[in-house]
């Protein structure tokens, strides 16, 4: 998506081969715009999946999944990472690691809001090991429904997430595909060295 790649090189920082700070658009201030059309664009990516309903993990995933979940006119659910008296007891959990935080949390769900049947569209920021992706697959499958499809913002393709996740038998689509970045400079999927 040539408007997010856009976006990237121009307020996105790179700060070391590994992360990339996009605090300016999508995950501290929010590009409603460009959220509008991302969401746009995973609906029309997926329109032949038959969402039933998208999920998204808490907090980064949240802008993109809403104007997704509007496009397609389904009910938006969010994992939690954090334990919370309201959510004891009734939910299903799974560890997961986070590539960012470099630390363990259990993702989380009340499983009435996945059904056995539902077609879901997962969308999230970043993908690096997929780890995250790979959790909350699992949460909604132990939930009775199918992952319909993996819509992800940003994926460091130099790393093993979307790699992984296709020969999983996912169907992935990434906004902006990274092949390789560093301090001051980003390389996406498609661009010479």
């Amino acid at each position: 998506m040539k408007q997010l790649e856009d976006k990237i090189r121009k307020v996105g920082r790179p700060l070391s081969e590994h992360v990339l700070l996009v605090d300016m658009f999508l995950n501290h201030q929010v590009d409603c715009t460009l959220m509008r059309d991302i969401g746009r664009e995973f609906a029309r990516l997926f329109a032949d999946a038959g969402i039933t309903r998208v999920v998204t993990i808490e907090a980064s995933g949240i802008a993109p999944s809403v104007m997704t979940a509007l496009e397609l006119n389904v009910p938006l659910v969010i994992l939690k990472k954090a334990r919370s008296v309201i959510l004891d007891g009734g939910v299903i959990q799974t560890e997961v690691f986070s590539f960012t935080k470099q630390s363990s949390y259990q993702l989380t769900l009340k499983p009435e809001f996945v059904h056995v049947g539902d077609r879901v569209l997962l969308i999230d920021d970043f993908l690096a090991n997929g780890e995250a992706a790979t959790g909350a697959a699992e949460l909604i499958k132990k939930a009775g429904g199918t992952v319909a499809g993996i819509g992800i913002v940003i994926s460091k393709n130099f790393q093993p997430g979307l790699k992984r996740l296709r020969e999983s038998g996912y169907r992935v689509e990434a906004l902006a595909e990274i092949e390789e970045m560093g301090e001051g400079y980003v390389r996406f999927a498609g661009e010479a060295k």
